[in-house]
């Protein structure tokens, strides 16, 4: 009885001991993650993305079919984890197959990058369509016939 009561005293005393310990010593001075970097917040609301015309096609050896769409960001700030849901619809309408891709992390103003989505065949495939969304709310999209990359000076005028 005694050396339990003996135990429990020993780890009293060594737990507030160890505690003042921990408790004096000083950590090191944090440093600034974004210190020197130029930051802009994402955009909230309503982004615009610029769209090529996607392409689709068979993957040949499986069962699955790719869609390519260039996308370029032409709002005025980034747009976060940019998403593509391309449905697949039958003669009636009914959706038969559905395929999704995102960016992960920011599409930044201007940049220019290519998605591409692959979905699982189904033979009464018959047409598609796309939804775009972003982590901080709708996309107003604009088809254009082409797509290119600006040029590092062109980036930067912007």
């Amino acid at each position: 009885m005694n050396l339990a009561r003996f135990t429990v005293a020993a780890t009293l005393i060594g737990s507030i001991l160890g505690a003042g310990t921990l408790a004096a010593q000083t950590a090191p001075p944090m440093k600034s993650v974004l210190a020197g970097k130029k930051f802009s917040p994402p955009v909230r609301g309503e982004a615009l993305i610029e769209f090529t015309a996607p392409v689709t096609k068979p993957i040949p050896g499986k069962n699955l079919v790719q869609t390519t769409i260039t996308v370029r960001n032409g709002s005025l700030a980034p747009v976060a984890r940019l998403q593509i849901t391309e449905s697949w619809f039958d003669k009636a309408g009914a959706i038969v197959a559905s395929g999704r891709k995102a960016i992960n992390g920011l599409l930044q103003p201007g940049e220019v990058q290519i998605i591409t989505i692959e979905t699982p065949y189904n033979k009464q495939m018959n047409g598609n369509s796309f939804n775009f969304t972003h982590a901080n709310g709708t996309v107003k999209t604009a088809r254009v016939p082409k797509l290119e990359a600006p040029t590092p000076g062109e980036a930067e005028k912007k």
